[in-house]
């Protein structure tokens, strides 16, 4: 558990102590109280598991999870565990199956988690075995609650968290909704490792401020400047947040005028088609990245689509993990720009590399540190929405919420 001597500094959200990304008790008590809690923790894409008999391999914080789509077609989820010595249940990320075999000693359980055989237990020739009075299942995997929205797949271990809608909340379900028009086609996925606290990464989401200034591809090509129209959409919650901005570039010369690193000019592209956007949502919005506590993005950049989420491996480790996805009514050609807008995110991204260095930078400047404090008041000290995106309402929101589920 973490130190009874971590207090919140009195200044409230608008500061951040930096032991928060390096306490080893604080980063196991979020396993129990973040993860396990009453939150909703996204799974994966219901296209994931196309049909019958199929399941995928998730997480839950640092907990392996395992998603199934069983013989009436079902979703359930449950640990990746076996009842008996705790090996993981499914090895291979993704497969089909009617029964989920333990490799190590042959225990059986179905779709839904719940163990069906134990092999020898009755013993071989009268030897051996249980005894009669024997309940192998005493600790069996642990159960999710699933709840689906667009096709999105999300688990809850708490029976107490509220409906997945609810813990949304509108504005984000209405984010969600337009992102997710049609049925999903998974075009790809990859991941990477991050040398960072989680917090970190899910920060960085919900910090709009940085983008503009962090990626310079984004400015060189006008994709996203703070002088773009555009906003923030937070939850009343605080943990769950929309940055938005329109396609076109309506400000003029302030990035040049400042003198910004991130305003350089004069750069061409050989293959320009990556950046070619067709307006298919109509509302003119080129990039949307919507976040749900504790870790899940969901992301539109110009044509590419994506959902990402993060599985906590250690206190300064952590794994991203990103699914690339379309529509099953996109044509040859829709299908062609959202490959080509796939080089835009990711490990290797032309916008997304930075995101993947920055929170390891942060970790590396804290370690410490861990009694000094962030500052986090562009845009004053609240958490409400605004028309405008050079503000870290967003990060304080992240902030409120955290602290409202590990009771500082």
């Amino acid at each position: 558990m973490r130190s009874a001597t971590r207090q919140w500094p009195a200044e409230g959200v608008a500061r951040v102590p930096y032991w928060v990304y390096s306490d080893r008790g604080l980063f196991d008590e979020e396993q129990e109280r973040v993860f396990r809690g009453p939150t909703w923790n996204f799974l994966c894409l219901e296209a994931e598991l196309p049909k019958p008999n199929t399941y995928r391999t998730s997480t839950v914080g640092a907990m392996p999870v395992v998603v199934t789509r069983d013989n009436d077609g079902k979703l359930n989820a449950f640990e990746n565990r076996c009842a008996h010595r705790g090996s993981l249940l499914c090895i291979n990320e993704r497969g089909e199956t009617r029964d989920i075999v333990c490799v190590y000693h042959n225990w059986s359980y179905d779709l839904a988690g719940n163990l069906t055989a134990v092999a020898f237990r009755k013993g071989m020739g009268g030897k051996g075995g249980m005894l009669p009075d024997a309940r192998p299942d005493e600790n069996p995997p642990r159960k999710l609650k699933v709840e689906t929205l667009c096709g999105l797949v999300f688990g809850t271990l708490d029976a107490n968290a509220p409906p997945l809608e609810s813990y949304l909340g509108p504005e984000i379900v209405k984010g969600i909704r337009r992102v997710m028009r049609a049925p999903v086609r998974v075009l790809g996925g990859y991941s990477q490792m991050l040398a960072s606290n989680w917090k970190l990464y899910m920060e960085n989401v919900k910090d709009s401020y940085h983008a503009s200034l962090l990626h310079t591809f984004f400015t060189t090509f006008r994709l996203n400047r703070l002088s773009q129209k555009g906003g923030l959409v937070i939850s009343e919650s605080g943990g769950n947040h929309i940055s938005y901005s329109l396609a076109a570039d309506t400000g003029g010369k302030e990035y040049e005028q400042a003198g910004m690193r991130a305003a350089q000019e004069g750069f061409g592209l050989e293959a320009p088609e990556v950046l070619h956007h067709v307006d298919e949502y109509g509302d003119g919005v080129g990039l949307q990245i919507l976040s749900v506590f504790p870790t899940f993005v969901l992301q539109q950049t110009r044509n590419s689509l994506a959902v990402r989420r993060l599985v906590t491996h250690g206190l300064e480790k952590t794994e991203l993990v990103w699914t690339i996805f379309g529509f099953t009514d996109d044509d040859e050609a829709m299908t062609e720009r959202r490959l080509q807008q796939a080089n835009l995110i990711g490990p290797a991204g032309y916008i997304s590399m930075e995101d993947g260095a920055a929170p390891g930078f942060v970790q590396r400047g804290v370690n410490t540190a861990a009694d000094i404090l962030s500052v986090v008041e562009m845009g004053g000290r609240g958490i409400k929405s605004d028309d405008t995106r050079v503000t870290e309402a967003s990060v304080r929101g992240f902030w409120t919420f955290y602290r409202s589920q590990m009771g500082f």
